[in-house]
C-alpha cells in the first residue's frame, strides 16, 4: 500500500481538528519511539549515550493561528498542513556538537522515513545567533484504510545552544519580536560564547578520550 500526502483532495477525508492531531501525534510516537532505539543501539555499541533528553510536542491551536496570521495566511486547515511544518516536533538535546551530525545521519538511514528538508544553523547560524539542526521528515502512519505521510520537524542541538534558544523564545514573545537593540545584541554576544563553550568543550572530551586508559 502505497503512502500518501496530504493534499487538498486528501482534506475531504481528513473530517476535524481531532483526526488531523491525532496523525500528527502517531507521527510523532513513531518518531520519537525510532530515536529511543537509535540511543539504545548506541550505548550498547559505544558505551555512551549521544543524546542527554528528548522533548517532544504537539504544537498548540492559538500557536498556530498566530503563526499563519503573522505570516499573512488565511486561517484555514489547508494553510496550515501547507505553511507549518512544525506542528509535530521532536528536540534532541546532546552533549556535543559531533553528535548532533552523527544523530541526524541516524535518523536520515530510517528506510521508512522520508527527508523533505535539511537546516544546518550550525554552519550557518541565523543573525540572531541561534544555532540548531533541523530535519523535517515524513513518516508513515498506517490506518485501518490507508496510510497517510505526516511531517514531523527534528530539531538537534547542545544542552548550551537549548539554554540559548529558550532564553531567546521567552524574550521573543515577551517583547513579541520588537525587544530594544541591546537585547538583540547581548543575545548575538552569548551566542557566540555558546558557540565557543560547545568548542571547547568538545575538544576536552576528545582529550579526556585519548587519555583514559582502556578497558580490557
Amino acid at each position: 500500500m502505497e503512502p500518501m500526502d496530504f493534499t487538498e483532495k486528501d482534506l475531504a477525508e481528513v473530517d476535524n481538528w481531532e483526526t488531523l492531531m491525532f496523525l500528527y501525534d502517531a507521527a510523532l510516537r513513531q518518531v520519537s519511539t525510532k530515536i529511543d532505539i537509535l540511543n539504545e543501539e548506541f550505548i550498547h555499541i559505544h558505551k555512551r549515550t549521544p543524546i542527554e533528553h528528548v522533548k517532544s510536542r504537539i504544537k498548540e491551536p492559538q500557536s498556530i493561528v498566530k503563526k499563519l496570521k503573522r505570516q499573512g495566511h488565511e486561517v484555514t486547515l489547508s494553510n496550515m498542513l501547507k505553511y507549518i511544518k512544525d506542528i509535530a516536533g521532536i528536540r534532541i538535546i546532546c552533549s556535543f556538537t559531533s553528535d548532533i551530525y552523527r544523530i541526524a545521519d541516524l535518523i536520515a538511514r530510517q528506510t521508512d522515513l522520508k527527508v523533505l528538508e535539511l537546516t544546518d544553523y550550525l554552519a550557518h547560524p541565523k543573525p540572531s545567533g541561534y544555532r540548531s539542526y533541523h530535519m523535517l521528515v515524513s513518516v508513515p502512519v498506517y490506518l485501518s484504510d490507508g496510510v497517510v505521510d505526516t511531517k514531523v520537524e527534528i530539531q538537534i542541538r547542545t544542552i548550551a545552544q537549548d539554554f540559548w534558544a529558550s532564553l531567546e523564545h521567552k524574550i521573543y514573545y515577551k517583547f513579541e519580536g520588537d525587544g530594544p537593540d541591546f537585547i538583540s545584541r547581548d543575545l548575538r554576544i552569548c551566542a557566540q560564547i555558546v558557540a565557543e563553550l560547545d568548542e571547547k568543550m568538545l575538544s576536552l572530551n576528545e582529550a579526556i578520550q585519548k587519555c583514559a586508559p582502556s578497558k580490557s
